[in-house]
């Protein structure tokens, strides 16, 4: 599967409810069981089949969003930083970003599905994802 952007997440930003300078951002990673809807998956609780495993916690781990404006280029670049899972043993297809609200996962609002192409997995090492790059073009 494609790596998408959540319709949900293009409404939140719409109505406020998404502050890509302010809030807080969570990479969490899932199995190749996932498929993702973009048109019904508004939530994190939509999300299933994340990964378990030595070194992951539920959830993910959190990652911090720049927003950088080009004028010049009509569009706004969202760049989510690397995450790792030290000491881990895991298989993960694909990385969900999404705003944590801190409590119920019902309440966090997804932002996209980042698909590696292929199982990816560690042995007792760290799981690295590099930044994660997202262009909203005018």
């Amino acid at each position: 599967m494609a790596s998408l952007i959540y319709n949900s997440a293009v409404d939140d930003m719409a109505r406020g409810a998404i502050d890509f300078d302010t809030d807080t951002f969570k990479v969490m990673l899932v199995t190749s069981a996932y498929s993702p809807n973009k048109d019904t998956d508004l939530k994190r609780s939509a999300v299933t089949n994340e990964v378990s495993g030595t070194g992951y916690t539920a959830g993910g781990v959190t990652s911090a969003c720049t927003v950088t404006k080009s004028t010049a280029n009509d569009r706004v670049t969202l760049s989510f930083a690397a995450v790792n899972w030290a000491s881990s043993t895991i298989t993960a297809r694909a990385a969900v970003i999404y705003k944590s609200r801190g409590g119920a996962s019902s309440a966090d609002e997804l932002v996209c599905y980042a698909d590696f192409g292929a199982d990816v997995s560690s042995s007792s090492a760290t799981f690295s994802l590099g930044s994660s790059v997202i262009t909203l073009q005018n």
